[in-house]
């Protein structure tokens, strides 16, 4: 009687914790499918100055919660990215932080390679692990070299590899945002002599 009444306690409560993990597990998958997705497309994009500038780099959220993506960027700490986060160093290349699952390879960032003039901006490439940028550097490659604290996002004491650009030539680069109404000519100027130096023979 009570090798049975164990047997049943034992069964009994088997089932119990078989439910209890299949109940998590729908509950986890409702949450995940209740996250709005973050929708992006060729008018997502910006002029620079448009952004909230931290540090040298400009931020954006595409799902309104840009408060948190500032609170993130603007840590000592590091912290994740909220979904829809937007995070650009310069003109053309972005980082979009997908919803949460999307994309766990890249910690759910998608990367951006755009063409930008006037008129706005065209995506070039979108991707995950795959894209590479105009200097055929993948983008995925550099970012993972950031400590996890900072959820890929690279500056210079995040561990990542150092840009091979001087920051007055980001700087430069920046204030010359096309889609922005205001350019600084003198920021081109700059830009421009840097790029002779670099291109003309010793």
């Amino acid at each position: 009687m009570q090798a049975s009444d164990s047997f049943s306690l034992g069964t009994l409560m088997r089932y119990f914790y078989a439910i209890a993990s299949l109940m998590m597990a729908f509950s986890i998958s409702a949450q995940a499918a209740e996250q709005p997705g973050v929708v992006v497309t060729e008018a997502s994009f910006k002029c620079l100055s448009e952004m909230i500038p931290v540090r040298g780099f400009f931020v954006d959220n595409l799902s309104g919660d840009i408060d948190a993506t500032v609170k993130v960027a603007q840590s000592s700490v590091g912290g994740v990215y909220p979904p829809g986060s937007v995070v650009q160093l310069v003109p053309t290349e972005v980082m979009v932080k997908r919803e949460t699952g999307f994309s766990p390879v890249t910690k759910d960032w998608e990367f951006f390679e755009l063409d930008v003039d006037k008129q706005g901006s065209s995506i070039r490439k979108r991707g995950f692990a795959e894209v590479n940028n105009r200097f055929k550097k993948n983008c995925f490659a550099c970012h993972l070299a950031a400590k996890p604290e900072w959820d890929m996002i690279c500056e210079k004491d995040h561990g990542c590899e150092k840009l091979p650009i001087p920051q007055h030539v980001i700087t430069a680069i920046q204030k010359t945002d096309p889609r922005c109404k205001v350019s600084d000519a003198t920021a081109m100027q700059r830009f421009t002599s840097w790029m002779v130096r670099k291109i003309s023979p010793n």
